[in-house]
This record gives C-alpha cells, sequence and structure tokens, in this order.
C-alpha cells in the first residue's frame, strides 16, 4: 500500500468514525428530552434547579427564588442530567432583571386615563387613580380596585390586567352585591 493509499484510508475512517460519532451524539440529544422533577445543573456541575414544565420549546426551571422559562435547546444531556451553561445565581439574576424591565415598563405604562384590557383581550375600562400599589380601574358597570402587580404590559404593548373579563365583572357584581345587602 502506497504512502498515498495509507492516507486516503485513514481519512475514510476517520470520518466514518466522525459520522458515526455525530449521529450517536445527536441520537443522544434527541432522546434527552428534559422531563419535569428532572433537576438542572450548571457549567460547574452544581444544581441550578428543577423543571416544573416543559414542553418542544420551552422548559421553566424552579431555583427557589424564580420560575425562570428557558428555550428546551439551552439544556444540553450531563453525566447526571440536563446542564445549562450558566449557573444558579446567574439565573436568577437574569430573571431579577427581566422582572425589573417588565415592572419598569408596566409602570411607565400604568397611568391615570390608560386603557387597561383583560388577560382574555376584553377592554375593560381606564385606569381613574393610582395610590401606591393600588389602582382604581374605571369600568361600564362600576368600578374595580386592582394592586399594581396585577398588571402586565405585553409585547404588544396594551396595559392588560392579568385577570378575564368575566373574572372582573364577577368581582364587580360580588363587590355591589354586597355593598346593597350591607
Amino acid at each position: 500500500m502506497s504512502e498515498h493509499e495509507d492516507k486516503r484510508s485513514f481519512a475514510m475512517k476517520f470520518t466514518k468514525i466522525v459520522g458515526a460519532a455525530a449521529a450517536l451524539a445527536f441520537a443522544t440529544a434527541a432522546q434527552a428530552a428534559p422531563a419535569v422533577g428532572d433537576t438542572v445543573y450548571g457549567p460547574e456541575g452544581n444544581e441550578v434547579g428543577t423543571i416544573t414544565t416543559a414542553d418542544a420549546t420551552t422548559v421553566v426551571i424552579a431555583t427557589g427564588e424564580h420560575d425562570a422559562p428557558v428555550p428546551a435547546n439551552v439544556l444540553a444531556e450531563g453525566p447526571d442530567g440536563p446542564v445549562i451553561s450558566v449557573t444558579k445565581a446567574q439565573l436568577n439574576e437574569i430573571m431579577a432583571a427581566q422582572k425589573a424591565e417588565a415592572a419598569a415598563k408596566r409602570d411607565a405604562a400604568l397611568v391615570e386615563g390608560a386603557m387597561v384590557h383583560s388577560a382574555d383581550d376584553v377592554m375593560l375600562g381606564t385606569v381613574a387613580s393610582i395610590e401606591g400599589d393600588n389602582v382604581v380601574v374605571d369600568l361600564t358597570e362600576g368600578s374595580v380596585a386592582l394592586l399594581r402587580e396585577h398588571f402586565t404590559l405585553p409585547a404588544n404593548g396594551i396595559l392588560t390586567a392579568r385577570f378575564t373579563a368575566e373574572q372582573v365583572a364577577e368581582t364587580v357584581a360580588a363587590a355591589q352585591e354586597a355593598a346593597t345587602a350591607g
């Protein structure tokens, strides 16, 4: 066998081995779908949290401080279970920063006169007053007092209460009934 043939033979064998290893790694990754209850580990092998929900695209990791939704494809299979490239402290910092940013955007939109939609995208009314964390929303059939934390500003930019229109209507009706009975 010539030197050229030896190199070609080695290259072909190497390609087959690399191809087989890649196929095995792909099969392992495909089989390593994270499951509810799995412990997720960080890059140093330390526990980050536990998976509380999982689907094909998103995994929620409970760290003890936050429930962190992460794309399912950021997890890899490690020797003890799923691995993520951040530590528990880093994931908590990321979540705290995201929550602070979301709260700041919500607070900027939560002003007197702002229109408020329900969680099921029904126009509820307008913000009548804000005192600290207490927010009164004027509805067509009365008013409802909510807390600042009951509002969100989703990607569509519409100030939204975290309740459906039906839940708000039931609350208003119960309050009106209690007021007339008392």
